[in-house]
């Protein structure tokens, strides 16, 4: 609801009383000394200054989330933040969702102070930071048309303002909050004679406090726009929208705001933050973000529905994440190593999502320090291995739509099961059950027969195809047949006819032309044919053929002429390979 009328001075009364607060979700207070002075010159001249956007909390529902109080006296190093209001129950009160910088800057100059670092100061030394008030000067004169600001607003020590006036140079300066405290009329024209001002001086001066005083004090000047929904998604989409001429909020920011405020002994932003950069720091890097820690953290502590939806993120379930954080964390760290030792990275993993079973049946089963080198576990981990690898190689794409249903059914799926084993049959006919089906049709083995370069899923198919690849070295996924040598001039120079040219170009790039080669092996390899780079590599012919059984090469032709049909030949052979390996009776495994 629109409403128009309140005065400066009883939206400072509101703030007094902790009737106007700041939702967590509100960012620091950042404006600059000039700012302040700039949005007061901006009110005496009578500019409009925006529309406030509020959000009326109910009682019933206040004491649901923390609040943060307006910075009043701001120091840089000692008092930087919203000082915490905490829990304010059984109130009704009036949250800011826009206006945050306006409202502090109001309260700052009209109730508080700033304190900020002067230059060439060191941090520690108390006297760097200066308690400065805002003050207005009476007697300048109003500014010419290339200046920006008519009154001449200023951030002083009273120690500057005193010794301005004891040297006698130009100007009056006026502290700004004592204006609230002062009766207008005579009486303000009597406390201007008592301090010696007088004739064309003192009727300027009387003008100008004269003005501030009915600005602060009756002009109906707050315009605000009040929210009286209860629903706070709604509330935070409306901030989001809010905001969106700066750095944009994403919903999971406000989110990770929420959950912040309502942790006791720990400083949430910091633990999730420091865990995604830990996460990210894994073999040769991830690409996590907030979103995957904080979905994470509803599904290990079996909050909800998995889903990022406020009643989610209420105060009991944020005490249950802070309780169980080190677990959670410990939890996520292994998984990520163990997807690490399957040749995983931010670049191969095509869903973090996927990741997030593995991380509750190991969260549950609470998986001792050696779970990914001791061989009691091999088993655990093959099945683990083979279920991840199977749902990344689905086009239709199994973590896409659906998601948060998707993951909490697979939750009750495993808490039904047990954690003894990972239960690879039971969550396969949970996921066929919701149209995410581990099958794999004729079609479907087509396609992944036919994968491109570029396609996210060539690591997982590969290593499903050559599992024997020690993927705890460095590997790449290499072109048998050099990519160099298919430009057109070379291809046309080795004889290929040139409308068979963009075939062979297209085919070079598809699955049956790559092979998983560790890294020294394929630096030594780069632009030599395949044949030439095996003699030099394994001299003895049975060390060849040994080679070029493990990985499906069959003859391999001397000349890049015959690239097509080594092609065709390796194709339909990864094609019954890939038939067999995700066949329906192997879908269990």
């Amino acid at each position: 609801m629109y409403q128009t009328g309140g005065t400066i001075t009883q939206v400072l009364e509101s703030i007094e009383k902790h009737q106007y607060v700041l939702p967590a979700i509100q960012r620091e207070f950042v404006w600059a000394p000039e700012q302040i002075c700039q949005f007061f010159d901006s009110i005496m001249q009578g500019y409009p200054f925006g529309t406030f956007l509020f959000w009326t909390v109910e009682p019933q529902n206040s004491g649901l989330y923390k609040f943060y109080d307006l910075v009043r006296e701001y120091h840089q190093r000692d008092n930087p933040h919203c000082p915490e209001l905490g829990l304010m129950p059984n109130q009704t009160l009036t949250a800011i969702l826009d206006g945050q910088q306006r409202l502090t800057a109001l309260n700052i100059g009209l109730r508080g102070s700033l304190a900020l670092k002067e230059p060439n100061k060191w941090w520690n030394n108390p006297n760097a930071f200066p308690k400065k008030y805002l003050y207005l000067d009476l007697l300048a004169e109003s500014g010419d048309e290339e200046q920006r600001n008519e009154y001449d607003f200023r951030f002083l020590t009273e120690a500057d303002a005193d010794a301005r006036r004891e040297l006698g140079l130009e100007g009056f300066w006026f502290k700004v909050r004592d204006i609230l405290s002062m009766h207008g009329g005579p009486d303000m024209l009597d406390w201007l004679q008592q301090r010696g001002l007088e004739g064309d001086k003192l009727s300027h001066a009387y003008r100008i406090l004269d003005h501030l005083h009915r600005v602060v004090h009756t002009e109906q000047c707050i315009a605000y726009y009040e929210e009286g929904t209860q629903q706070l998604d709604r509330v935070l989409n409306i901030f989001i929208r809010m905001n969106s001429g700066g750095t944009v909020l994403s919903y999971s920011d406000l989110l990770l705001s929420i959950a912040v405020a309502q942790w006791s002994n720990r400083d949430a932003r910091n633990e999730i933050h420091s865990l995604v950069d830990e996460l990210n720091e894994v073999g040769s890097r991830f690409a996590f973000s907030q979103d995957f820690i904080l979905k994470a953290g509803l599904m290990l502590t079996d909050i909800g529905s998995v889903g990022f939806k406020v009643e989610n993120f209420n105060h009991e379930n944020m005490g249950k994440l802070e309780e169980a954080w080190d677990d959670i964390r410990r939890a996520l760290v292994l998984t990520v190593h163990l997807v690490e030792s399957f040749g995983f990275n931010g670049q191969t993993i095509r869903a973090d999502s996927s990741l997030l079973p593995i991380a509750y049946y190991l969260y549950k089963k609470q998986a001792p320090d050696n779970y990914l080198t001791h061989s009691t576990h091999q088993e655990d981990r093959e099945a683990i291995r083979g279920w991840l690898i199977r749902s990344l190689l689905k086009a239709s794409g199994i973590w896409g739509s659906g998601l948060d249903t998707l993951l909490t059914a697979l939750r009750s799926t495993m808490h039904s099961h047990g954690f003894e084993s990972f239960p690879v049959e039971d969550l396969r006919q949970t996921m066929a059950r919701r149209g995410k089906t581990l099958t794999f049709e004729d079609e479907e083995i087509e396609e992944l027969a036919d994968m491109q370069y570029r396609d996210r899923r060539l690591f997982a198919l590969l290593s499903l195809l050559y599992p024997f690849v020690d993927l705890r070295n460095q590997f790449h996924i290499d072109h048998i047949f050099p990519t160099n040598r298919f430009t057109p001039t070379r291809l046309r120079r080795a004889g290929v006819p040139n409308e068979r040219i963009d075939e062979f170009r297209d085919l070079s790039n598809r699955l049956a032309n790559f092979q998983m080669l560790e890294g020294p092996f394929n630096n030594e390899k780069r632009e030599k044919l395949p044949r030439e780079w095996l003699q030099q590599r394994f001299p003895n012919p049975e060390a060849q053929q040994d080679y070029c059984s493990r990985h499906d090469l069959g003859e391999i032709p001397t000349e890049i002429t015959e690239f097509e049909e080594f092609y065709k030949q390796r194709r339909q052979q990864l094609r019954e390979k890939i038939r067999k390996l995700l066949s329906p009776a192997r879908a269990a495994n």
